[in-house]
């Protein structure tokens, strides 16, 4: 049952679009949110770039576990160990075992829950 939800969610959130710098760089801006004034239509719109976020961010936590898995893959030459992924990465060393291994699990197709 969490496969078909997790596919669901991948497929909802609204993309994320880039602001310009201008825009980026002035503190009360934020993808145009504050120049809404229909309440409804502000919740909506920031539900939005919530659920579009935290998509965002699993797929990013997705791709940093497969970076890690490849670093970490025995057969390279050139592979890397738990605690200088963690370097790296800014992570806790068992944090980075935890990602490798995650990462092995979606390189072999297993999704998560």
């Amino acid at each position: 049952m969490a496969e078909p939800e997790r596919t669901q969610r991948r497929l909802r959130p609204a993309p994320l679009l880039f602001e310009p710098t201008t825009a980026a760089a002035d503190p009360e801006h934020f993808f145009d949110l504050e120049s809404v004034e229909d309440p409804r239509e502000l919740l909506a719109r920031a539900t939005e770039l919530t659920l579009a976020f935290r998509a965002a961010t699993d797929r990013a936590i997705e791709f940093q576990a497969i970076a890690a898995a490849q670093l970490a893959d025995p057969h390279r030459f050139d592979r890397l160990t738990p605690a200088a992924i963690a370097e790296r990465a800014e992570w806790t060393e068992d944090y980075a075992k935890k990602m490798v291994e995650f990462g092995r699990g979606l390189l072999r197709g297993e999704l998560r829950d």
